[in-house]
């Protein structure tokens, strides 16, 4: 159980560095476009789009690392055991949406709350990042 506990926070804590490393590069890189302000906005949006689909696609990569080990729990319903059945699963966790298709059992269930409740955390981080870049021109828009 230990060692379940130690990949979950390692995971964890892999997304959340990856998360502040790209705004934070975000943030010394769209002062430097000479564009629309309207339109660094959107340069804004597709990084941290790319930043949340990176962290999607760990959590699916530690899904299905864990799987291979059948003591860490399964996952039932639409799921075929395939690495993109745990980036979908990886999807519909971290924005919490959970259509229910697929079901952990196991402790692997614990990594699917963490991951809901990273996810959420992340992006509500990424809204008001890309809030206050908005905000700095909006006077001059």
């Amino acid at each position: 159980m230990l060692s379940f506990i130690l990949v979950n926070c390692i995971t964890v804590a892999l997304v959340v560095m990856i998360h502040y490393e790209i705004l934070r590069a975000l943030s010394r890189f769209l002062p430097l476009l000479h564009i629309i302000h309207r339109y660094r906005i959107a340069v804004g949006v597709i990084g941290a789009l790319i930043a949340h689909t990176i962290e999607i696609w760990i959590f699916a990569i530690v899904y299905y690392w864990m799987i291979q080990e059948p003591a860490w729990g399964s996952f039932a319903g639409a799921f075929n055991n395939t690495f993109m059945d745990c980036v979908y699963f990886s999807f519909t966790s971290y924005t919490t949406l959970g259509f229910g298709d697929i079901e952990p059992h196991g402790a692997i269930r614990y990594l699917t709350g963490i991951e809901s409740l990273t996810g959420l955390v992340l992006v509500t981080w990424s809204a008001s990042f890309l809030f206050y870049e908005m905000q700095k021109y909006w006077e001059d828009s």
